[in-house]
């Protein structure tokens, strides 16, 4: 059995040994760190499977973790852990980069199965990224998707996307005339699935048109399906 590793950067020390002890039996062998500063730290220097990454934290809090660990191109999933309810809170963390969230007090079980899918999650993605690789490139006309690079140009020039902007063309760019809901965004692209974050879904769009399209407001690749949601243009579109 595949041992993986999860950090869980945590100052409530009571959390991290209950989870480290419901974690003995299980291919996965936590380590902890209890400030900010120091699981960024650890999150630099080794490779983990998931990070655990508590919203309220000494010396550097949550947010800033995860937006610094997006901006060094640093990818494991980040499953935050948050005390506050605000709706606030757990959009700004998503949008920052961070995969799932779950909400203080939470049962241990409930924690243990988000641990599960969404390690699982990245292991299905790097089976399917692998078979995108087979190909050198993806063209759309003026734009063209390098997968193996994840790197996408423009009428020849580099445009520079996050990770979730990517995996969104990513995602539209594998079924052509596909129109996606925001609901089934946010479960392909963020993996999970509750309602009244379509926001999120949005604000990504806009600023993924922003960069591929030369007019925002009449979108070539891009298209918004009325009362359904999303897709992108089919080949004849773009001749």
């Amino acid at each position: 059995m595949e041992i993986k590793r999860i950090l869980i950067i945590e100052d409530d020390p009571e959390i991290t040994d209950l989870v480290e002890i419901n974690l003995e039996d299980s291919p996965f062998v936590l380590d902890k760190a209890f400030d900010g500063k120091e699981g960024l730290e650890k999150a630099r220097q080794d490779k983990y499977s998931l990070i655990i990454l508590d919203l309220m934290l000494p010396k550097m809090d949550g947010l800033e973790v995860c937006k610094t660990l997006r901006s060094e191109d640093i990818q494991t999933p980040i499953l935050m852990l948050t005390a506050k309810s605000e709706e606030f809170d757990k959009v700004l963390g998503l949008e920052l980069g961070a995969d799932d969230y779950l909400t203080k007090p939470f049962s241990i079980r409930e924690l243990l199965a988000r641990i599960k899918a969404n390690v699982r999650r990245v292991e299905v993605d790097k089976q399917g990224t692998a078979a995108a690789m087979e190909q050198e490139q993806l063209t759309f006309g003026r734009l063209v998707i390098y997968p193996q690079k994840q790197k996408v140009t423009l009428n020849g020039n580099e445009i520079s996307l996050t990770p979730k902007e990517f995996d969104l063309l990513q995602l539209f760019t594998s079924h052509p005339g596909k129109a996606f809901s925001r609901q089934e965004l946010l479960s392909e692209v963020w993996g999970y699935q509750f309602q009244g974050y379509d926001h999120t879904v949005n604000s990504h769009i806009n600023r993924l048109r922003n960069k591929i399209e030369e007019d925002p407001s009449n979108p070539i690749f891009l298209k918004t399906v009325w009362g359904v949601g999303y897709r992108f243009a089919e080949a004849e579109e773009l001749e």
